[in-house]
Parts: structure tokens; C-alpha cells; sequence
């Protein structure tokens, strides 16, 4: 399994993911900038985190034209895997592998702190394996993170099991949720409908390592590497 990070002008989460998955998880991680038309032969696809281009005109609208995202596109259509994460996800609703948008927060501030999330189902790649009556502490931090789309969109979202996360309280076998930015349905993450294609706004690769006082993001890496290595 060849994981790759792909690198846009004002990421700054890449070598976080890459620490995460080669130091962490003991995968193989290459770079690629987004000047590249050659995915290198990764097998999963990652978009990290950051403001790419300065997040100028809107976040993720100019990164989706970068070079390199034509052959994350063809990549995810001939069903390879792709996730972003944070300024990621933007780029991905942006280049309309995704559904839905990521709005400025309500209150108009960037939020930078530890919050709770809960898996929504089982039956994707990400949250395979993870437990639906644990609340998950991951940390977050964006300005645009407000999750929207129209009524049809959210009820194909719940009728086909995409959504991914949904922020949360900390009491584990409640159903209590937490709307930290304004997200509708409180979602912290979706699926495209083939179910290849993931997006989420908490950061899992900054709790991986023992010395950060949190491993929580450890789990979703785990349940992505027992899915494809099986």
C-alpha cells in the first residue's frame, strides 16, 4: 500500500500526514507536488491540510485547478481511493468529487481546539473499525469548516450511508452532538456515493503520535490499512 501526499503552495499540514502515516503506521509515503501530472503508482491519494494558494478567492477554488488534480480526478473515477483532510476536504468539494460546500464558521472565527466526533456508520472505509458509541477527540483548525448543502443532498447523504462523522459531546452511548461551526446535521465528514472518495475537517494525523497526549486519529488510519491490506 503507497500512500501519497499531494503538496499545494500554502499547505502546511503535509508533513504532518506524512510523519503520521511513515513514522506512525510504518507506510509508504511519497510527496507530490501540485505541479505533477504523475501519481507515482500511490495507491491512496491524500490532500492535506493548510490554506493553498492563501485561500484567496475561496478555500480550495484555486487548488482544484492545479495540475495534479487532474490525475486525482482519474484517479478517484477508475475508483482509487482519496481523502482530504481540512483544507483537503475544501479542495474536494471544490473539484466536485465531493458533495456539499465548507462555509465560513458561524461567529466568523477560525477554531483551533481538541473537539469530539462520532462515526456515523461502519460501512465506510475510514470508519470501519471504529466504535459508533465512542466519541473520538481530534483536533480541528479552519475558518470555513460550516458543512452545507441543499435538503436533497443531505437526505441522499443519510439515505446512503456518506455521512462520515458528526461532531460530538465526549460521553461515550450518547447521542448528544456538539455544532462547533454552524455544520448542517452537525457533519464533520462525507463520502462521495461510490464510496471512495472521503472528507473530513478534524485532523486525525495530529493524534497519532503517543507524544502528542492523543492517538485517537490512530483508529482511522488502522481501519483504512485492515480494509486494504486484507
Amino acid at each position: 500500500m503507497k500512500f501519497g501526499v499531494v503538496v499545494f503552495p500554502g499547505s502546511n499540514c503535509d508533513q504532518d500526514l506524512v510523519d503520521a502515516l511513515s513514522v506512525g503506521m510504518q507506510q509508504e509515503v511519497v510527496k507530490l507536488w501540485h505541479k505533477d501530472h504523475d501519481l507515482q503508482g500511490c495507491d491512496f491519494i491524500l490532500l492535506p491540510g493548510g490554506f493553498s494558494y492563501g485561500d484567496y478567492l475561496r478555500s480550495g477554488a484555486i487548488a482544484r485547478f492545479s495540475p495534479i488534480m487532474q490525475e486525482v480526478v482519474q484517479h478517484a473515477n477508475r475508483g482509487g481511493y482519496v481523502m482530504g483532510i481540512c483544507n483537503g476536504f475544501q479542495i474536494l468539494t471544490e473539484a466536485g468529487l465531493l458533495p456539499g460546500a465548507l462555509l465560513p464558521n458561524v461567529g466568523q472565527k477560525f477554531i483551533c481546539d481538541n473537539v469530539y466526533i462520532r462515526p456515523v456508520t461502519t460501512n465506510l472505509l475510514p470508519t470501519r473499525n471504529l466504535d459508533l458509541s465512542k466519541a473520538y477527540k481530534i483536533p480541528v483548525a479552519h475558518g470555513d469548516g460550516r458543512y452545507h448543502a441543499d435538503k436533497d443532498t443531505l437526505r441522499k447523504l443519510e439515505d446512503n450511508d456518506q455521512i462520515m462523522f458528526k461532531y460530538s459531546s465526549n460521553i461515550a452511548d450518547t447521542h448528544e452532538m456538539y455544532n462547533i461551526n454552524g455544520s448542517l446535521l452537525n457533519i464533520a465528514g462525507v463520502a462521495n456515493e461510490k464510496k471512495n472518495v472521503f472528507g473530513m475537517m478534524p485532523h486525525p494525523e495530529r493524534a497519532v503520535d503517543p507524544e502528542l497526549g492523543n492517538t485517537d486519529g490512530r483508529a482511522i488510519f488502522e481501519s483504512i490499512l485492515d480494509m486494504v491490506n486484507a
